[in-house]
């Protein structure tokens, strides 16, 4: 079996069906796309902290009744599992054919295949809001059964905003936990206790060592355990533990006895694990703007809640899905506590930000993984960009290692694809490489315009990415806009000296290796995730 770690770009239906094996995952998270009818956008923060004014649309979660729906509906019918096909109807019949609709088919058809590809000792939690939670839960119980239902967690995600309501403010999300099996997966998980908890039960300090302990019961509560009724200290009662044991316990100095020569049992503080978790979490911060961790992406989820999950259904060396997996908080935890993972997402910004984000997290031990479904020849190239212009930007801009800029869909276009910000001088001042993507035709004029973009912006540097190959003008045209001199001190700078003030490089140049030529010191251009290192310690909460 493949151990290397897999990000995969692409639809997550034809990647569970065509790539991920039956019964070889430990442990799924999904973070799907509410029914909210909002559209998304990835917020890039600059390095003062401030939100760029670039806004990506990552992704609209707005499910609409298409042909597609409507066909994934009837496979869903003819060959799905038979309580799921019931369900199915039962729900076109009440909600009929709308967005919502829409949505519970798309989610159902991928829970049939995540149902497929769980082990039997695997578990599934998805994460949703309380606008389809009832009706997810109809379509879980179908497709996993109602008798492995284990859990539905509520995450308090936020605080109440405003002063004036209508209604009690919503502040939280639904978790929902499912097994594949009887025998799922399962480590107790612990929180720390309640302060009136302890000044009530842990109110006692020893002498001498300051540990706070309380004094507990010492008989057994079945009281039907004969090896266990005997004489102790002239008190017969059935005890918790054989009389070797409490010989032990009392050369310890673990008992201590009442008036009436009763034993108390001495049980200190640091012993214990802490509250056992229940359902309702809410010692879990939700992402704020001031949160070290926060990388802009609008629906990122904290650490601390995905390393619950992941400690309470897994072990080291298990394999964790997220089939949704956005700007990766699943896959860069399941990185950390050292298990293995697959990350699907339907953008290739998401896969530009997963990678980036582990690279930060993991400067020098991260594990192998490799990247699925995006281009690696002219082939490839040319398909992504038949079916999604805007993904091939995207995927274009990341070849070269830059920040997508330009969100598609609002205002108008001001020439920039992407950019590179980079330190060259002692001014403390970033300079700036601008980013240009072309698909289609290029002509000298494309060049002509690139170069009006680095005036206007003040650029160091600009580069022309191109799917076709530039013509002898083009060349000529970019060969009169000179050289960028770098200022940096060659002995911290490996690569010093005059680059060319604006660059064409081709899609089969960049498949090739060829790179973007300028100065060697970086500014991060996605908002840099805090370096984390792989440990078995508690987590951060």
């Amino acid at each position: 079996m493949d151990e290397k770690n897999k990000l995969y770009f692409g639809d997550n239906l034809k990647i569970l069906r065509e790539y991920v094996a039956d019964a070889s995952v430990d442990l799924i998270y999904l973070d799907p796309p509410f029914n909210s009818s909002a559209t998304y956008n990835v917020l890039f923060k600059e390095k003062s902290g401030e939100e760029s004014a670039a806004q990506i649309t990552a992704f609209e979660d707005t499910w609409q009744w298409s042909q597609e729906a409507e066909a994934v509906y009837r496979e869903i019918v003819e060959s799905g599992p038979r309580k799921l096909a019931d369900l199915m109807q039962a729900l076109l019949a009440f909600l009929g054919r709308n967005d919502m609709m829409a949505y519970l088919v798309m989610m159902a058809i991928r829970l049939v295949e995540l149902h497929d590809v769980l082990k039997p000792t695997g578990s599934i939690y998805l994460h949703c809001d309380p606008t389809a939670s009832h009706y997810l839960k109809l379509v879980l119980d179908a497709v996993f059964g109602p008798q492995y239902f284990r859990n539905e967690i509520i995450w308090r995600r936020a605080d109440p905003k405003g002063h004036a309501f209508t209604r009690f403010p919503s502040t939280h999300d639904i978790i929902f936990c499912y097994a594949r099996s009887e025998h799922p997966i399962w480590h107790t998980q612990y929180k720390g206790y309640d302060p009136d908890y302890l000044k009530s039960h842990y109110s006692s300090v020893e002498q001498g060592t300051g540990r706070r302990y309380t004094l507990s019961d010492c008989t057994n509560p079945n009281k039907n355990r004969p090896n266990l009724t005997y004489n102790w200290r002239g008190v017969t009662k059935v005890w918790r533990w054989t009389k070797e044991k409490m010989d032990q316990l009392h050369r310890e100095g673990r008992l201590v006895y009442t008036k009436s020569g009763m034993p108390r049992y001495k049980r200190y503080l640091e012993e214990m694990h802490g509250a056992v978790l229940t359902t309702i979490w809410e010692d879990i911060p939700f992402i704020n703007s001031q949160s070290r961790e926060r990388l802009g992406y609008p629906t990122q989820k904290p650490e601390a809640l995905l390393e619950r999950i992941i400690k309470a259904s897994s072990n080291e060396g298990d394999l964790v899905l997220d089939p949704f997996c956005g700007c990766g908080t699943a896959i860069a935890v399941a990185e950390r506590l050292k298990r293995r993972w697959i990350g699907i997402d339907i953008t290739y910004l998401a896969i530009n930000l997963v990678q980036r984000r582990l690279r930060d997290h993991h400067p020098t031990d991260l594990s192998p993984y490799e990247i699925v479904g995006a281009p690696t020849d002219m082939q490839g190239a040319e398909a992504l960009k038949e079916i999604s212009p805007h993904q091939f930007e995207w995927w274009a801009v990341d070849l070269v290692n830059a920040r997508p800029a330009k969100d598609h869909k609002k205002g108008a276009d001001t020439g920039i694809d992407g950019y590179i910000n980079f330190f060259d001088d002692k001014s403390g001042q970033a300079k700036q490489v601008i980013v240009q993507v072309k698909s289609g035709y290029v002509g000298v004029n494309h060049v002509r315009d690139l170069k009006g973009v680095i005036e206007r912006e003040k650029a160091a540097l600009g580069a022309l990415i191109t799917l076709r190959e530039p013509t002898k003008p083009m060349l000529i045209e970019a060969a009169s806009a000179g050289f960028y001199e770098s200022q940096a001190d060659s002995k911290h700078d490996p690569v010093p000296g005059r680059y060319p003030r604006l660059q064409i490089l081709t899609i089969a140049e960049l498949l090739a290796g060829k790179k973007l030529e300028y100065p060697a010191h970086r500014v991060e251009t996605f908002a840099k995730a805090e370096r984390k290192t792989k440990t078995q310690q508690e987590g951060l909460f």
